[in-house]
């Protein structure tokens, strides 16, 4: 009688939330692998099977996911569909207590900062010579690259601190080893990203850093665009604008989460800067690196945020004209300082609200849209979709901004590549164009 083959146990790592994340797991996936582990990650899942998921616990919505995610990989556990199952990342770290208590099925959770002991729940050894090795989930020919961890600011509404700690600068030469390894492995495209850039190096060096650290990215070879993403507006280090320009493999490009323009709810939220200085330094951004695009995030119906709040909000987003926008519908916290305030506006106000930005906004981007036909850009290749190479330019990020278009047929293009696109049409949040050869 014949006997099925026993089948190796795999581990199975899923991501939710923020690139903070998808960071943390790549790390965990390189560590598994280093110790000879299979690992998959959001692959296909067999009963011998262990699930690590890596949760969000940012706003409301995002806690929600997470939940559901635990609850129906706790089931599947139940049923016998999964061997073991793991849980690690800001939702485990802020609400662990609660969790143990409310979901009994998970083997183990870990917080934000706790990966050598989620390394050793799953088998393997913390390897430090596998400092700056990863496995990458997004495409091969970009990467995020996280340089710092943790946050000093107090923002009002903010829980980040409680789930992610204090600010901790990366070692700026281990920062670079990774970007090393990454280049050697096809990776063009660098995207920094950290709670808060700008105040990259004042642990470590004493003071910022960040346009020494982009200095010597720029010029790790096979790098050739590095991204900007999460700078803070307050005491915003203007000597990094100098290296943008110097530099051509630094985007011009800078992501920088405003959240309000009206001096009342900036300082409810405590964000240490006031609608005046706001608009100086972007357009100090705007003069220093001509061309560059601005995206920022905003927050609508923070507690005390009035009518006449909402409508400075919207004239400054109708004068400010930025190239990139999203929005955040405020999200009561429990433990932070707003979360002691009345949260009395209601949902519906809320969405509404955040309605009328992003209505504003999609006018601004057509008109910019449509401003870049008949013109030619440097285009990375994403992915081919459809009937269509999807890339983007160097004003944009993947997953949240614009994308370029370029019809397949009869066109040979490599994902990962570079390509000279000619815009021939518009919409709102996507270019159509052609090569040129």
């Amino acid at each position: 009688m014949k006997t099925k083959p026993t089948r190796t146990p795999q581990i199975n790592v899923i991501t939710l939330g923020c690139s903070k994340n998808i960071y943390d797991s790549e790390v965990l996936l390189g560590q598994l692998h280093g110790n000879k582990i299979p690992v998959l990650h959001e692959g296909k899942v067999r009963k011998e099977d262990t699930v690590v998921i890596n949760t969000c616990g940012f706003i409301d919505r995002a806690k929600q996911e997470s939940i559901d995610t635990i609850l129906q990989w706790a089931e599947a556990k139940e049923k016998g569909k999964i061997s073991k199952l793991v849980v690690m990342g800001c939702l485990s770290e802020r609400y662990k207590e609660d969790l143990i208590k409310e979901i009994p099925q998970v083997d183990a959770f870990f917080g934000t900062n706790q990966m050598a002991e989620v390394v050793k729940s799953l088998g393997a050894d913390y390897k430090h010579e596998l400092l700056g090795e990863r496995q990458l989930t997004t495409p091969s020919h970009y990467a995020f690259m996280k340089i710092s961890e943790g946050c000093n600011r107090p923002c009002s509404f903010c829980a980040i601190p409680l789930m992610r700690g204090g600010h901790v600068s990366r070692k700026m030469e281990d920062i670079v080893l990774e970007a090393k390894n990454l280049a050697r492995n096809g990776t063009k495209e660098l995207i920094l990203i950290a709670q808060e850039l700008t105040y990259y190096g004042i642990d470590l060096y004493g003071k910022r850093r960040l346009d020494d650290l982009l200095r010597a990215l720029s010029e790790v070879a096979g790098i050739e665009w590095i991204r900007l993403q999460y700078a803070y507006p307050t005491q915003f280090p203007e000597d990094i604008l100098d290296v943008i320009n110097e530099r051509e493999t630094i985007c011009k490009y800078l992501d920088m989460p405003l959240q309000h323009s009206s001096d009342n709810v900036l300082k409810a939220m405590r964000r240490g800067i006031t609608q005046r200085r706001t608009y100086e330094l972007v357009d100090i951004i705007r003069n220093k690196v001509p061309g560059i695009a601005l995206r920022t995030t905003l927050l609508v119906g923070h507690p005390g945020e009035t009518e006449k709040d909402f409508e400075n909000l919207v004239k400054f987003v109708q004068e400010m004209k930025f190239d990139r926008l999203g929005v955040f519908q405020y999200s009561h916290e429990e433990n932070t300082h707003a979360g002691t305030l009345e949260d009395i506006i209601p949902a519906e106000v809320k969405q509404e609200r955040a309605d009328i930005i992003m209505d504003v906004q999609r006018d601004i981007s057509f008109s910019k849209n449509e401003a870049k036909i008949g013109k030619t850009f440097k285009v990375m290749i994403d992915r081919l979709e459809n009937d269509f190479w999807i890339g983007r330019t160097e004003f944009d990020s993947p997953e949240v901004d614009n994308e370029v278009l370029v019809p397949s047929k009869d066109t040979y293009l490599r994902i990962g590549d570079f390509a000279n696109i000619l815009i021939n049409d518009a919409l709102e949040y996507d270019l159509y164009g052609t090569v040129i050869v």
